[in-house]
């Protein structure tokens, strides 16, 4: 048997997430101390008191997910979890830099910090879209993609049946109401622009600068990438790795396919609502598939 250790991505994010866990275990705090310290703003304030839209904003969003995530892992570590990998969706990845020391969490707020506010820039300069694609088949999207006019590509292969696409904005509602047409169901995504496209290159050229002097660390458990689809082995350019993770699609699909063919048979969420153990149920058969994001799912897990 064998564990893999998931990390939600951005648009999780909801106003208290994961406060319950520091009011059971007040020690965890200090991952949101630490986070605010390098930030340069109270990060426990923004999730508890800041509202749905001040959360929902970039700059905000990324630290907030990685730092509840994070909360979430030590939780259930302090109760005896183990896992022999990491993966996350996104920005997910970085929490699972981190879970797997190939950051200190110092380093990992750090970089989350560049991330966000690149990415936040880059979002402000163009007008990007993102719609998840429910239904129908990858190849299909990705056909109907290459025949809208303007740029919207597969930005995030989430399953057999989910499909993110991105860019311009009317591009992309075009895209989706061809989608539409042929039964696939459309769910615009609430994020600030195209993200993992081309429009995001201004945010992975100031990102890739912003990263030069971060030290990277061999990772203690085995590391699955987004970009590749399968286990990174090279760790030698990782702010170059970073940077084309900005602007590549997703491929979680392949990923989740990687693992459980490296014999990986259980799969733990941390971090807020459950998105990645349900995209684990559709694409993976005979595995376990579980989240954890307060007390109540932390209980959950542990009782495997």
């Amino acid at each position: 048997m064998a564990t893999v250790a998931l990390f939600s991505g951005q648009g999780s994010q909801y106003e208290k997430m994961g406060l319950d866990l520091t009011a059971q275990t007040p020690a965890l705090k200090s991952i949101y101390d630490t986070a605010s310290q390098v930030l340069g703003f109270d990060l426990y304030d923004i999730i508890e008191n800041g509202g749905a839209e001040t959360l929902g904003k970039t700059i905000y969003a990324q630290p907030a997910i990685m730092a509840t995530s994070l909360v979430c892992l030590e939780a259930a570590k302090r109760r005896g979890f183990t896992y022999d990998a990491v993966a996350g969706h996104s920005l997910g990845e970085y929490a699972a830099m981190v879970a797997s020391d190939m950051l200190s969490l110092e380093d990992g707020f750090q970089i989350i910090k560049a991330r966000a506010e690149a990415m936040e820039a880059a979002a402000n300069a163009a007008d990007g879209a993102m719609c998840a694609i429910v239904k129908l088949a990858p190849a299909e999207v990705q056909r109907i993609c290459s025949e809208t006019e303007g740029y919207v590509v597969p930005a995030n292969y989430n399953s057999s049946v989910q499909t993110v696409i991105a860019g311009e904005r009317k591009a992309v509602e075009k895209a989706a109401a061809a989608c539409a047409a042929r039964k696939a169901r459309t769910v615009p995504l609430a994020v600030a622009s195209a993200f993992h496209t081309k429009l995001m290159q201004p945010a992975a050229d100031a990102f890739y600068q912003a990263i030069q002097d971060v030290t990277f660390h061999e990772p203690k458990v085995a590391f699955y990438s987004n970009v590749l689809g399968k286990a990174r082995t090279d760790f030698s350019d990782m702010a170059s790795a970073l940077a084309a993770h900005i602007v590549s699609p997703v491929r979680f699909t392949e990923e989740l396919e990687a693992m459980q063919e490296a014999g990986i048979d259980t799969y733990i969420e941390f971090g807020p609502k459950n998105v990645l153990t349900g995209l684990v149920k559709k694409t993976l058969k005979g595995v376990t598939a579980k989240n954890c994001e307060n007390c109540e799912t932390l209980e959950g897990v542990l009782a495997e």
